[in-house]
């Protein structure tokens, strides 16, 4: 089993952490998109957008490859793909636990 430094884990699910994040892993899952599609599609502003696609791309999630001027962003691979698969997995067998979290603050901590 590999050992993973509790700083690197908390950084890299750090991306999974803002609803805007989620939103883009989410509208990038089944095929690449450029910026300009992805802001189409959130209905959110373009700098908004490349600042938590550069967010992402930093905590390894997702990928840009460059085709002429622009870029195209999708997810790493089959692994991201995957755990976005079991989080939505995990998250159906424990939604009324999350929902009735009395501690949480919207954008905070439980």
């Amino acid at each position: 089993m590999v050992t993973i430094d509790l700083d690197t884990k908390v950084k890299f699910l750090h991306g999974l952490s803002h609803k805007t994040r989620n939103q883009i892993l989410e509208c990038i899952k089944d095929r690449e998109k450029t910026v300009s599609e992805i802001v189409t599609d959130m209905k959110a502003s373009q700098s908004n957008i490349s600042q938590h696609l550069s967010c992402l791309k930093d905590c390894g999630l997702i990928v840009g490859r460059q085709e002429g001027k622009y870029i195209y962003y999708s997810l790493r691979n089959q692994q991201v793909r995957d755990l976005l698969s079991m989080i939505d997995i995990v998250l159906a067998d424990v939604q009324n636990d999350i929902a009735s979290c009395k501690n949480f603050v919207q954008g905070g901590d439980c």
